[in-house]
């Protein structure tokens, strides 16, 4: 009966170790796992020490509300899209790339966008397309864009004046406007775009330079019929000088 006994105990030692070994071996660091084909709804890739560095996700799974991602929240109010996400060596958001596509009542809308951000803030760069039809007419947008961002911008405090700023507008839109001078005079708001390279909606492919409020100043174009020029603007937005110069 003893030695029954023994060799039970002895059985269920060595099983015990041997399942540990598959399992440690299984996960092994060292050992690649090949697929054919794998479907999946979001994968994360990590660190060694468990930092998330990117986020490819599908449109259910991407991270927003009241998620965190690295200890940080995410931005609650963005729309889920499908598409990746880009995190630095702090665990902190600095990019993305996303996408989206689907027919309306009136036509379709269409878009693709891939940002890089400022350390701790929002996108300075991204390539974009927009594809909008409403019945009969149809805008499209594409270019390089680059972008001036706040010098004092971080992204939680970003989070919490906005959300500070959405819900005062809707109490006292013109306090919500001295709020916001306020603050983009402190250097925490404030986004302008500054160069686009590419197409805008108003059919015209060219190199847009903007002023520090994204107003139009000089823009290198080719015009719906194929001529180039060179335009320069005012404050309003309207042509002051152009080369060539349109015949009479």
């Amino acid at each position: 009966m003893k030695k029954e006994l023994f060799f039970w105990r002895a059985f269920g030692i060595a099983t015990a170790i041997g399942v540990i070994f598959t399992i440690t071996a299984a996960f092994n660091d060292k050992q690649k796992t090949k697929f054919s084909e794998i479907d999946v709804e979001r994968i994360n890739i990590v660190e060694k020490d468990g930092t998330v560095k990117l986020v490819i996700t599908n449109v259910d799974r991407f991270p927003s509300g009241k998620q965190k991602i690295n200890g940080l929240p995410v931005n609650e109010t963005r729309k889920k899209r499908a598409g990746m996400l880009f995190f630095n060596e702090e665990g902190k958001e600095c990019g993305g790339f996303i996408y989206d596509g689907k027919k309306t009542k009136g036509g379709h809308t269409s878009g693709l966008s891939l940002t890089y951000d400022q350390y701790n803030g929002d996108q300075v760069m991204q390539l974009l397309l927009e594809d909008e039809r409403e019945g009969e007419n149809r805008w499209i947008n594409n270019g390089l864009i680059f972008i001036d961002q706040p010098k004092n911008q971080d992204q939680q405090t970003m989070a919490a004046i906005n959300k500070e700023l959405e819900e005062l507008r809707q109490k006292d839109p013109k306090a919500a406007d001295l709020k916001y001078k306020e603050y983009e005079e402190k250097g925490l708001v404030g986004t302008s775009p500054r160069m686009l390279l590419g197409k805008s909606r108003n059919g015209k492919n060219g190199l847009y330079l903007l002023d520090n409020k994204g107003m139009p100043k000089a823009v290198f174009l080719i015009d719906k019929n194929n001529n180039a020029k060179l335009e320069f603007y005012d404050e309003q937005g309207n042509v002051v000088t152009s080369f060539p110069e349109a015949k009479k």
